[in-house]
């Protein structure tokens, strides 16, 4: 029996969102040049406007446009398009730009000047994940908790969840462990890539999501449910604990212990 098939990347647009010349021809060149198909706005709005336009893969979202800042666009975008990947390229190095790029809907976020070689890289590793290449597995139920990755469908006694692409995965992986030590290592590495270089606030922004969101949809039921529970484990990552009855997400920080829930 053969391996699966490389996706055939000529098929993948990237939109490029990108007010400076030299690099907007360097993005266009370098992703042409590598069997992607990119197409490229130089202002927010023309952005906008083509993503309603065409089915795009990947967005590369530089922040400081002259229309609009980008992180608004990252957010309408991750809006509109909750499965599409996102990838910021800015000059903002301090980590809260980071953070709120990240909060914002961004996928990855690469500091400029970046190497061309590490962005082919990183899009590869996300478009492997986007297209399904992974091993398909069945429903996991824990509780009245439901993810299902084949359908990448996540439910609560049945009723939907509204995760984003990262929350999802970061999900789906702790559930195929339950009652298992996950290390952050781990983490960043199956649901981001193992060619990391970026800060593991990723990984904290995306569980804080992950957990709000749990908490919304747990809040929204007439009936207490029973769900799993993250347990955070300092200095090391994460654990999906048991699934137990409550109305919401229980929290265990109380009385400065060093676990946190949810």
């Amino acid at each position: 029996m053969g391996t699966p098939a490389t996706p055939d990347r000529s098929r993948l647009r990237v939109l490029v969102v990108e007010d400076d010349t030299t690099i907007g021809h360097h993005l266009e060149t370098g992703l042409r040049g590598n069997g992607y198909t990119p197409t490229w706005s130089r202002t927010g709005t023309a952005a906008l406007a083509e993503a309603t336009r065409t089915p795009f893969d990947a967005v590369l979202l530089d922040l400081g446009l002259p229309d609009t800042d980008g992180l608004d666009i990252a957010r309408t975008l991750r809006s509109r398009f909750p499965d599409l990947l996102i990838v910021i390229l800015t000059a903002r190095t301090d980590d809260i730009d980071i953070v709120a790029g990240l909060d914002a809907g961004a996928d990855d976020y690469l500091v400029k000047p970046f190497s061309l070689t590490v962005l082919l890289a990183r899009l590869r590793a996300h478009l492997r994940r986007h297209t399904g290449s992974s091993p398909v597995l069945g429903p996991i139920r824990l509780g009245d908790l439901v993810i299902d990755p084949a359908a990448r469908r996540c439910t609560l006694q049945s009723i939907d969840v509204s995760l984003r692409p990262k929350e999802f995965d970061l999900l789906a992986l702790l559930c195929r462990h339950p009652g298992e030590a996950v290390s952050r290592e781990t983490l960043m590495a199956d649901v981001w890539d193992e060619n990391w270089f970026g800060s593991t606030k990723t990984l904290d922004v995306t569980m804080a999501g992950l957990r709000r969101r749990l908490t919304q949809a747990a809040d929204a039921l007439t009936r207490p449910c029973r769900l799993p529970r993250i347990t955070t484990l300092r200095g090391h990552g994460y654990r999906l604990e048991g699934a137990v009855e409550a109305s919401r997400p229980i929290d265990d920080r109380r009385g400065g212990s060093s676990r946190s829930a949810w």
